[in-house]
């Protein structure tokens, strides 16, 4: 969606991290001691890392609009900013006080054969799917990236959408750091940095562009998928760490420079 806005957001690998930390310290502060009920504290952690998601992403949509700073460089500090709180309330060392039921929640299956990751994150495709395809927000979405002044001369608030757009991302960053903590049962401040380049190549090589305005939801499922295949084939090789983020790196280049041309071709 931000993307597809014209935007970019690096802040969401730090959200995951943190809300994983926040759901655990809740969890140590007031679940494992009894003061209050298991599925009340999950809730307050839930509450309070969506709380953090929203802030973040009102906080980069402030700065975008407003000052006109370059998303890329107002999420990368912002991503800098949240990492650092999150270390500091955790004070540097992972978050291990969960409860044991935690764990399915990302590591468990639904009928014994669907993993309970996989339906999250295909009930989230969904959502994101109708939000841009299906309503108003998703069209405006759309006219926003390809023409933000046409877009606000057709009477789309183009700020507001944009803000929205930060926000609902951050959410979905959210979803991850509760799924991702479940599987490892932790939370850690070092979770997912590598995350957003990640998620920004998958976007790009499933045919969205950094100008904005275009891009599927299906174009970036494919994107994710293969890069998920290409990560786990190097695995499978026997292929080094190092040399794997050289091959992610390659990828990602040359997505960017199929898309400048891709973009080239259509002024």
């Amino acid at each position: 969606m931000v993307i597809i806005c014209g935007e970019i957001d690096l802040s969401v690998s730090s959200t995951v991290a943190m809300s994983g930390v926040m759901i655990g310290l809740c969890w140590g502060r007031w679940g494992s001691s009894g003061v209050m009920p298991g599925w009340l504290v999950f809730l307050i952690g839930i509450l309070s890392a969506c709380a953090v998601g929203t802030v973040t992403g009102l906080v980069n949509t402030y700065f975008v609009t407003k000052f006109k700073m370059p998303s890329m460089i107002v999420t990368l500090a912002m991503m800098n900013v949240l990492y650092g709180i999150c270390a500091m309330i955790s004070n540097g060392f992972p978050v291990v006080t969960f409860p044991g039921w935690y764990s399915t929640i990302g590591a468990g299956f639904t009928m014994e054969v669907i993993p309970n990751a996989a339906i999250f994150m295909l009930i989230v495709f969904l959502l994101i799917y109708i939000i841009m395809h299906k309503t108003k927000l998703g069209r405006d979405v759309y006219a926003s990236g390809g023409n933000a002044e046409a877009a606000r001369l057709s009477g789309i608030n183009v700020i507001r959408t944009k803000a929205v757009c930060m926000v609902l991302v951050q959410i979905t960053a959210v979803i991850s750091g509760i799924i991702l903590s479940s599987q490892v049962m932790a939370g850690n401040f070092t979770f997912a940095k590598d995350w957003g380049m990640t998620v920004i190549s998958s976007v790009i090589i499933g045919g969205a562009s950094f100008n904005g305005g275009i891009g599927t939801m299906k174009g970036t499922m494919v994107g994710l998928v293969f890069l998920g295949v290409v990560s786990n084939a190097m695995t499978l090789l026997n292929v080094g760490e190092y040399a794997q983020y050289v091959v992610r790196g390659s990828l990602m280049i040359f997505a960017v420079v199929m898309n400048t041309l891709q973009g080239r071709k259509q002024a």
